[in-house]
């Protein structure tokens, strides 16, 4: 599945985008309250996160390109790693800093949800560090509701940070 918007270009994800697709969540790593990773990773670290997502099945990966760069990605994982919990997917999206507000998110969860609508699945889970604004409006405008509120759940940089906990009916 391809989808072509301007000169932006959705695509399932491949090996030769690792570096970007790493250095880009190492960007929200070291810089950012958005994850709760700490410590940046190598691409070798994050090959088996890569090697996770199939061209197929519930766990997806595309990329939002523009002329050979990465400007952002969009997955589905397993949600919690018992059985009884497969038909159900935790969703994330990573756009560049610089990518902000030109639509790629969006394009990015809609060709995904395309992609696993056909999936046995039954909802879609997401966690947004707060404050986080465009987040919250882009998982809104795909159909997830807050759930649930953790809060101070997390500690970076010194201070602690609330998620919240949407979903979204697949099925």
């Amino acid at each position: 599945m391809v989808t072509n918007h301007a000169e932006v270009q959705i695509r399932p994800a491949a090996q030769a985008d690792l570096e970007q697709l790493t250095a880009l969540y190492n960007h929200y790593i070291l810089g950012t309250h958005i994850t709760f990773d700490t410590v940046a990773f190598t691409p070798e670290q994050r090959q088996p996160w890569l090697a996770a997502h199939h061209g197929h099945g519930p766990h997806r990966l595309f990329v939002a390109q523009e002329r050979g760069r990465v400007l952002g990605y969009a997955s589905s994982d397993p949600f919690r790693p018992k059985p009884a919990y497969r038909t159900s997917v935790e969703t994330t999206v990573y756009c560049a800093p610089d990518a902000g507000g030109r639509g790629v998110g969006t394009l990015l969860y809609k060709t995904l949800f395309e992609a696993i609508a056909d999936q046995d699945l039954h909802r879609a889970y997401a966690g947004i560090a707060l404050p986080n604004e465009a987040s919250v409006r882009l998982h809104t405008r795909f159909g997830f509701r807050q759930c649930g509120l953790y809060t101070e759940s997390g500690r970076k940089f010194g201070r602690y940070w609330d998620v919240a906990r949407f979903e979204k009916e697949l099925g």
